[in-house]
């Protein structure tokens, strides 16, 4: 079984960011996602505050799912003691 990482830790900065396939199609279809939801709320909302909380909470769902991923397949941080 292949154990290479989909995500690496960035070397500026925080984070991490996709370093093969993988990790790239899964942030494609989170990019991809985020925009489909804000669109669909969009159209069937009435006012901005309707549209705002839910795309909110499903947001913040899809960045957690995210983060689990992200955590799963990526590099583990080496502490040296």
């Amino acid at each position: 079984m292949n154990k290479k990482p989909w995500f690496q830790i960035k070397l500026r900065g925080w984070g991490w960011r996709p370093c093969s396939w993988e990790g790239w199609l899964i942030t494609s279809i989170f990019v991809a996602f985020e925009i489909w939801n804000a669109m669909r709320l969009d159209a069937i909302s009435h006012s901005a505050s309707d549209t705002l909380r839910p795309f909110l909470i499903q947001t913040i769902f899809a960045a957690i799912v995210l983060g689990i991923i992200i955590f799963w397949k990526s590099e583990k941080i080496e502490k040296n003691l």
